[in-house]
């Protein structure tokens, strides 16, 4: 919409649309727990949903890092012939790193589901 009415305000704004979008979606989320709980509670939902956030983009953000130009906080991680991942330093790495993510998390639940069914088998 914005590019339709104004193609220079969606130039100088292009990068920062999907930011003030998710903060939007935050604030929301934040406001309509606000208005249904107490102040104490509303403040412990507030403090683990922005460390959650942090934690969730922290993790994306290392995979993305690691992955993407061999290091993490200036530190080379790998020996000199690790090959890059040159997707994971553009804007398309973050879905990347977050398919990472997901493939290992499903992997340990299904090998805690194996382990819980081979203790059962043994017990039985």
């Amino acid at each position: 919409i914005i590019m339709a009415i104004s193609l220079e305000l969606h130039r100088s704004l292009g990068a920062f649309i999907a930011l003030i979008v998710v903060n939007c979606l935050i604030l929301g989320r934040a406001e309509a727990f606000a208005s249904k709980n107490t102040i104490p509670r509303s403040m412990l939902d507030a403090l683990g949903m922005g460390v959650g956030f942090t934690l969730a983009l922290l993790s994306i953000g290392m995979v993305r890092e690691i992955l993407g130009s061999n290091s993490l906080f200036g530190i080379a991680l790998f020996p000199d012939g690790f090959q890059t991942w040159t997707v994971m330093v553009l804007p398309s790495g973050g879905f990347f790193a977050m398919a990472i993510w997901l493939l290992v998390v499903n992997w340990l639940k299904n090998r805690q589901a194996e382990n819980e069914a081979q203790a059962q088998e043994l017990t039985s």
